[in-house]
């Protein structure tokens, strides 16, 4: 029999979420969950994976998204899958906690994949001139836009890792290029406009398949409508519609964001800028969805600044 005081398990701490291995032997995992208001979790299917996955909700409220829409989940309320066959999404309606079990190992994939990839993308945000929330108001606004447009739950999942870690390839830019207060040259933007491939390459080397299909967003989320973006010079549908949101989320955000070398501009601004571009920079159906949160957003500035 083992003992475990307080003090003697690993922990992992990422933004909203805090994950403790309370106990693991013979491939199995005993976690505990501790989520903090409005934080999102998900329990996705894998190839290979036939494990058990079980957890019991501790305290607090957890909103399950579920297909036939959202199911509330309390203290004692349980959930269990063996294989998880689709992604579910959980968002915590209030601080909560619960037991989760695992019959086959995966603590380490927070604490080593996502959790390293994470680092690496706020590292090179506060780099580009940027505060550390960057990445998470990308995330958090590319998930309002989903929602708006009704995209599965699956879809949801990967366009929240994609939304976070989109520029992570911006850690193979020269500094001097990324932090270049004047306008680049146009040796030095062909040089910056590899930060697409690079992220998805970097992502690929994970060998995690969701950390993968994210990357294929990562790789396209400066592709143009019009067919004038790179890396690819896609257009229209070709663009993966993950992509088109983060093109123009991540827009928005670059414009009301303060920088080193400039003001940000008044959010009133950067939407007539989104609207502006509709048709040519941004896909017309992501604009219209994104213009619907107008009101929300211009009531709820933290969302955005």
């Amino acid at each position: 029999m083992k003992i475990y005081k307080r003090n003697s398990t690993s922990k992992i701490s990422m933004k909203g979420m805090e994950l403790s291995l309370l106990a693991s032997g013979d491939g199995t995992e005993v976690i505990l969950h501790k989520l903090y208001e409005g934080a999102r979790w998900a329990m996705a299917p894998e190839d290979d994976w036939t494990a058990l996955e079980h957890f019991t909700i501790l305290s607090g409220e957890l909103i399950y998204l579920s297909p036939n829409g959202e199911i509330l989940l309390e203290a004692g309320d349980s959930v269990n899958a063996c294989p998880v066959t689709e992604h579910s999404i959980f968002i915590a309606k209030t601080d909560v906690e619960f037991l989760y079990v695992t019959s086959q190992p995966q603590f380490h994939f927070y604490s080593n994949a996502v959790t390293d990839m994470m680092d690496l993308a706020l590292q090179v945000e506060q780099k580009d001139g940027y505060t550390a929330d960057h990445c998470e108001r990308i995330k958090e606004l590319s998930m309002m836009v989903g929602n708006v447009l009704g995209l599965s739950s699956n879809e949801i999942y990967i366009l929240n890792l994609a939304a976070f870690l989109h520029d992570v390839g911006k850690v193979k830019v020269p500094e001097e290029i990324l932090n270049k207060p004047s306008k680049l040259t146009d040796e030095e933007y062909e040089i910056m406009k590899k930060h697409t491939t690079w992220g998805k390459e970097i992502l690929n080397e994970t060998n995690f398949v969701d950390l993968i299909k994210a990357g294929e967003i990562v790789e396209q989320h400066h592709e143009r409508f019009d067919g004038k973006g790179y890396p690819n010079n896609l257009k229209g549908e070709e663009i993966r519609i993950e992509a088109a949101i983060i093109s123009v989320v991540d827009a928005f955000d670059a414009m009301t964001s303060d920088r080193v070398y400039r003001k940000g501009l008044d959010i009133n601004i950067a939407f007539e800028e989104i609207e502006n571009n509709k048709g040519t920079m941004f896909n017309p159906e992501v604009v219209d969805a994104f213009l619907s949160l107008r009101d929300k957003l211009s009531t709820e500035k933290e969302v955005i600044v």
